[in-house]
């Protein structure tokens, strides 16, 4: 069951569920907590129990995004809110302190990936393990720089509804949507960001920092998930987590697309399980 808590102003959504290891699972964009149910089922069925927390970032699904975001940090498109992947780790941390977690294993997608990094960088002593899925820790290059200022310019122009189109049908794997097409439909329902929320995040996107340094210092395990099918982070990308001093497992699965859990959740979920015995 879903339930709130505020943290700079804005009520944020979680789900909290079984019992055991705590681990919190960050969501990718423009999906929400439910892009994770499927595996945090399998993961629960198939060994020994987590304590499964799932946030809503501010903006998508049921949390708020909030009012004061910083406004010209994105060069390109001055006047754009930005969303950083500083506050989304402090909606994190406050979560922690919400249901009085001193320190838990995190997993995140996309996105969710570039929160743990500034997890990492705000309070390591809170984290036990990372695992990066679809993930990758190099800032955006000049051609997603363009690409973030141009999906803004679109979204103003002409709102969410064809964004959102090309997002489903083009972050599901090609071998996904062909076994399961309707995964395309599932995902395009779940992305209910307003035209403000998509702004702010892509230029929380656009200006996240080269994270390649805070791999290297990185002292916990580190697990890395990549789709060989992922048209926005490659393996090649996400081999740079093999600099962490902690030890990185890593996996690549040829058939699955950016949303590589939601499309093969019980393959994700026991690479994930077998992870989680070695942490």
């Amino acid at each position: 069951m879903s339930q709130t808590y505020r943290c700079d102003g804005a009520a944020l959504n979680y789900i909290d569920e079984g019992h055991g290891t705590p681990v919190v699972f960050l969501h990718p964009t423009p999906l929400d907590h439910h892009y994770w149910r499927p595996m945090i089922g399998a993961l629960q069925e198939g060994g020994p129990g987590i304590r499964a927390i799932a946030p809503d970032f501010r903006g998508h699904g049921m949390s708020e995004l909030g009012n004061g975001l910083p406004v010209g940090e994105f060069a390109r498109v001055p006047d754009a809110a930005v969303l950083s992947m500083h506050q989304l780790a402090r909606d994190v941390l406050a979560l922690l302190d919400e249901l009085w977690i001193e320190y838990a294993i995190f997993a995140g997608c996309s996105i969710g990936g570039y929160v743990l990094l500034e997890l990492w960088r705000q309070a390591p002593q809170r984290v036990s393990g990372l695992a990066f899925v679809c993930s990758k820790p190099q800032a955006d290059a000049e051609p997603a720089l363009q690409k973030r200022a141009e999906n803004i310019a679109k979204v103003r122009a002409e709102g969410v509804a064809g964004f959102f189109d090309t997002l489903a049908n083009t972050l599901v794997g090609a071998s996904a949507r062909a076994r399961q097409p309707e995964l395309v439909a599932e995902a395009r329902a779940r992305m209910t960001l307003s035209p403000d929320a998509v702004v702010a995040v892509q230029a929380g996107l656009a200006t996240r920092r080269d994270s390649i340094p805070t791999v290297k210092t990185i002292s916990v395990p580190v697990l890395s998930i990549a789709g060989g099918e992922d048209s926005a982070v490659s393996a090649a990308d996400m081999e740079a987590f093999g600099l962490a001093p902690g030890g990185c497992t890593s996996h690549v699965i040829a058939d699955a697309g950016h949303f590589a859990a939601y499309e093969q959740p019980q393959h994700v979920a026991g690479l994930v399980q077998e992870w989680l015995g070695s942490v």
